[in-house]
């Protein structure tokens, strides 16, 4: 099956660029400020030439876009495309920190086929198909989160967004658990560690494709804040804030993140 190999491919390029990443790790690397608090390094940039290259090579009829590579608009007249986040949670790997992920996704007609998320620093790859589950490290992935009741919650969020105050009103209600990268949260709440995720601040396709899919793969749901879905490919790649949950705890938490008044 084409899935199949799609995602063989993928799985074997994320971790080709995890091994390259961790060969700059906790090592010299260039490192400069794109935009103030936006960060990108060697690592970035070598991981992006090599999954695009491998990639590209094997699909010359898909699209692509990364984080790392200037945008055209040649990818909009594409059916096929490739989205890509070559190294996820740059302050984190900066700050030495064993959060960040290589973040891949395969889109037909604006929809997620598969992704995978690799955390090269934890060897941990989550890897899946939609419609057809997902497997952590090669096995199984644990259950979905099945949980229905929005109080109480296990719902894994920024470290940022945390530290600048935006989840307080929220505290009450919810069992936050902060950690850095945003596709690494995402896969590793579609593998089952974690009720759900969500994020206040916008975010780019290439942030959330790979997480996307592999929370469609196990049967959940993914929205912006005003519970929309989402469609990839746009000519406007960002959006407004994610939460990914099973369909009944995603209903109540965009509820709660909706609400002007939550006490």
């Amino acid at each position: 099956m084409e899935s199949t190999r799609l995602l063989s491919l993928a799985v074997s390029a994320a971790q080709a660029a995890g091994e390259l990443i961790m060969e700059y790790y906790r090592s010299d690397y260039e490192a400069w400020d794109k935009s103030p608090g936006d960060p990108v390094t060697t690592a970035d940039l070598e991981a992006d030439r090599l999954l695009r290259a491998r990639l590209m090579a094997a699909t010359p009829e898909a699209g692509w876009l990364s984080e790392e590579t200037r945008d055209t608009p040649e990818r909009l007249d594409k059916r096929r495309l490739w989205v890509v986040d070559p190294l996820d949670g740059t302050n984190e790997f900066v700050a030495g920190q064993d959060e960040f992920a290589v973040s891949v996704a395969y889109v037909k007609d604006g929809h997620p086929l598969l992704g995978v998320v690799h955390n090269p620093a934890t060897d941990e790859t989550m890897a899946g198909v939609v419609g057809e589950g997902i497997t952590y490290n090669g096995e199984a992935a644990r259950p979905f989160s099945a949980r229905a009741e929005v109080r109480g919650a296990r719902v894994l969020v920024s470290n940022t967004e945390v530290e600048r105050g935006m989840w307080d009103r929220y505290q009450e209600h919810l069992n936050l658990g902060p950690v850095g990268s945003t596709a690494y949260k995402l896969g590793r709440v579609a593998a089952g560690f974690g009720d759900a995720y969500a994020t206040l601040k916008d975010k780019h396709e290439w942030d959330i494709c790979a997480g996307v899919a592999l929370t469609l793969a196990v049967g959940g749901r993914a929205t912006d804040l005003s519970g929309a879905p989402f469609r990839f490919n746009q000519a406007d790649v960002e959006v407004n804030g994610v939460v990914a949950a099973n369909p009944t705890l995603l209903a109540g938490l965009v509820g709660l993140l909706q609400k002007e008044d939550v006490r």
